[in-house]
């Protein structure tokens, strides 16, 4: 078994989603990084820091590097970041020309995981939207049909299946404009320097953070994020919200399949017992949800960066995040699927058997 679900040769074909694995792959973090680096040295150029036709030059010669990764393995090995022995490679296709200058590692890796998180963010968008759809069209084919309502595992009294549905759908709204409200916090570039304060670009610093910003499609800040870590947190805490609503939904599916409320096509099989049909994506959402409900408290952990910058908090979130956004995409992806699979609601006995006096 692999150390990672999401990556398992077998069990990615449960937990795998190979969208958001792109969007996470080390290819696209390199080439995020390379971006940053572009934008930096004609940054540099636009604002006097460096002659205007070197910086150019500098861009070219980062875009034409061809990266050898097991240079940059060793080098994250001994520098406990990728980063130094990517500028070594750079600068060495660059010769004198401006490259990284004034920056530091964290502004580059800080601003590739922007620009992941600003991918990330696209997709949960559109899955969130495309789960919506399939709930309101599970609810005008199956919401008039009478469920026994539960509470507490028990049964309670008479509902619709409209209103277990609704229950299901209209926190995909809220999540839908928390997310909206959170994308300006977490799609910034960083920009700080050795110690955060952007002491080695004097005058020109907010220049070029809003030249770099410009460039990538991110938003400027007055101030490195180097040490305040709540927008990522709060990513996260957004991610685990996504996959507990999820979770809810396959919670109630599973018991609702045990109770004979509720069909779907294409379950799982059984090794031994031919006749059962597990419910196993209802099981999936759950187990997302768990796990990532789990993880949360470890990014809550990574909230605590001391001074300006810190090493260990840092590498707590490359730890943890990116299971966390796999996990969601999954869950959204899955929910979606499984929505889709419903061939039947049926009614509660009670009302099967009211109708038949009737």
């Amino acid at each position: 078994m692999s150390a990672s679900v999401f990556e398992d040769p077998w069990l990615s074909g449960l937990f795998g989603d190979d969208e958001i694995a792109a969007i996470w792959s080390h290819r696209a973090r390199l080439a995020h990084m390379l971006a940053f680096e572009v934008a930096w040295s004609r940054a540099l150029g636009s604002v006097g820091l460096a002659e205007a036709g070197a910086a150019e030059e500098a861009a070219a010669a980062i875009l034409a590097t061809r990266v050898d990764d097991d240079a940059i393995r060793a080098g994250t090995a001994r520098d406990g970041v990728p980063v130094p022995a990517l500028v070594r490679a750079l600068r060495a296709e660059a010769g004198a020309g401006p490259v990284h200058d004034g920056a530091t590692s964290q502004d580059v890796i800080d601003t590739a995981l922007a620009l992941t998180l600003k991918a990330t963010s696209d997709l949960v968008a559109a899955r969130l939207i495309r789960l919506g759809q399939a709930l309101e069209a599970l609810d005008a084919r199956f919401g008039h049909v009478p469920l026994m309502g539960r509470t507490r595992m028990q049964a309670a009294t008479e509902i619709s299946a409209g209103d277990r549905i609704a229950s299901w759908r209209l926190p995909l709204e809220d999540h839908a404009d928390r997310l909206r409200v959170l994308r300006p916090r977490i799609e910034c570039v960083q920009v700080g320097g050795a110690a955060g304060d952007r002491r080695a670009l004097g005058r020109h610093a907010q220049a070029v953070t809003d030249h770099v910003a410009d460039s990538l499609g991110l938003a400027a800040t007055a101030r490195a994020w180097h040490a305040r870590r709540d927008g990522v947190a709060e990513f996260a805490g957004f991610l685990s919200l996504v996959t507990g609503t999820l979770g809810k939904i396959g919670q109630d599916i599973a018991l609702m399949a045990e109770l004979g409320d509720i069909a779907l096509s294409g379950g799982g099989g059984s090794s031994s017992m031919p006749h059962k049909q597990n419910p196993v994506l209802a099981e999936l959402l759950v187990t997302l949800a768990r796990f990532n409900a789990v993880q949360l408290s470890g990014m809550h952990q990574a909230l605590v960066h001391e001074q300006e910058r810190s090493g260990a908090a840092w590498m707590l979130e490359w730890m943890i995040l990116p299971q966390m956004a796999s996990a969601a995409a999954r869950a959204l992806a899955a929910g979606i699927t499984l929505i889709e699979s419903v061939v039947r609601i049926a009614d509660f006995p009670a009302a099967e058997s009211r109708g038949r006096e009737e």
